[in-house]
């Protein structure tokens, strides 16, 4: 968004899109910028790890040890607060902002009730069964390029493998899978109008198959949902809307931007997949070191239910608490060496995936998908180099980390 257009938003729609630009002014100058925030986020950790943003009127906190006690302390730190705040934006429905509640945007204990239903779906059993379809489709999908001795990280594997999965979960047609990457890329953009749009769209979109599941049950996600029950009664038309809304974003944009970071990360230190081609068994702490060293979510945002401090800041009741994870994991009080990339790293407490209860509900699926995804590269292709004369370009987004193209090369194993 440009400047003169920032002058003309009124102070409730600065509110309800607080989140998506909430570190903004350090992403604005060039895409390596954009990419590397990371000595941006130490000189803060050092100076500054809780500061005041006066522009968009919250606080930024830097540390690992204060983001685990915000992530942790839903009391204190209210996802609830923070849905209620984006409540009162005109430009909304009523309906509408009923659907955009989501597992992301409730406390206890209504959270803890959507998300034992909804966890039914990623448990260990069922995301272990989803695995020969998952393996089926990276298959599939490499199947297209092998041949060619170059590929689209991004676009020929990482955004269509979590898209398809999803898709196939809820029981709506893959073949949409391009209109989905659209409206998730629009969603976690900048540009709230734009966001809206989107959100309106996917809206009517999956209203559309509720209706037709309440008609004419499959065996999907989707119609699992319509028959369960929270204490007798059936989850409302928007919990079922904001539901496929946050797994389709969601699964698309974790694993896109996972499968896509590491191979930025292995970019940097090819060695590395020497090493995981030679022992599959360090594929899994190489995931890990991914999730750390380029966490594709780098901040969540939480409203302050009562007055508090965090490090020598007094934070007051209503106030708004943005906690960087791309920062806490690269905090070195937690990290040591935190900017080198070690796939032997032990331990590795992380915050990627959130902490308490809100770790990301995904994060199985996530990490399924791509240590099947890097075996089979691994396994099928030597040689992968990141096409250098391409500029890499970051996708517009001030909280979710990745980019939009990775073109390699690489030889048929």
């Amino acid at each position: 968004m440009s400047t003169h257009s920032e002058k003309h938003l009124d102070e409730t729609l600065r509110e309800e899109v607080v989140e998506h630009r909430a570190v903004e002014d350090s992403r604005r100058i060039e895409p390596a910028d954009v990419l590397n925030p990371f000595p941006r986020y130490r000189k803060m950790r050092e100076e500054h790890p809780v500061n005041y943003n006066e522009e968009e009127k919250l606080w930024v906190v830097f540390r690992y040890d204060d983001v685990l006690r915000i992530v942790n302390d839903y009391n204190t730190f209210s996802s609830e607060r923070v849905f209620a705040r984006r409540r009162q934006d005109e430009q909304l429905t009523e309906e509408e902002r009923e659907a955009a509640r989501s597992l992301l945007s409730t406390d206890p204990p209504r959270h803890k009730q959507l998300r034992n239903l909804i966890s039914q779906a990623f448990t260990p059993r069922s995301i272990a069964q989803l695995t020969p379809r998952i393996t089926e489709i990276v298959n599939e999908r490499l199947d297209l390029v092998i041949d060619q001795g170059r590929m689209d990280v991004v676009s020929d594997l990482s955004y269509p493998l979590p898209v398809i999965v999803i898709s196939e979960m809820l029981g709506i047609p893959t073949s949409d899978r391009d209109q989905f990457k659209r409206w998730s890329d629009a969603i976690v953009s900048p540009h709230e109008e734009e966001a809206i749009q989107a959100s309106r769209e996917m809206r009517s979109y999956f209203k559309g198959i509720i209706d037709q599941r309440r008609k004419q049950p499959k065996n999907d996600l989707i119609s699992d949902l319509i028959a369960s029950q929270i204490d007798g009664q059936h989850l409302t038309e928007p919990e079922l809307l904001s539901f496929c809304i946050l797994l389709l974003v969601a699964g698309n944009e974790t694993t896109t931007n996972l499968i896509g970071n590491a191979f930025l990360c292995f970019d940097e230190q090819p060695e590395v997949m020497d090493q995981m081609r030679a022992d599959q068994s360090l594929i899994p702490l190489a995931i890990e070191e991914v999730l750390r060293y380029r966490s594709p979510v780098q901040l969540l945002v939480r409203a302050v239910a009562k007055d508090t401090q965090i490090g020598d800041q007094a934070i007051q009741a209503g106030e708004v608490v943005v906690p960087c994870l791309g920062s806490a994991n690269r905090d070195e009080a937690q990290f040591p060496h935190s900017d080198v990339f070690d796939i032997s790293r032990t331990p590795n407490r992380h915050v990627a995936f959130g902490h308490g209860i809100h770790f990301c509900i995904g994060a199985p699926l996530a990490r399924i998908e791509t240590k099947i995804a890097l075996t089979i590269m691994l396994e099928r292709l030597t040689n992968i180099r990141r096409v250098r004369e391409i500029e890499l370009e970051p996708i517009k987004s001030t909280f979710v980390y990745g980019v939009k193209h990775l073109p390699v090369t690489f030889k048929r194993a």
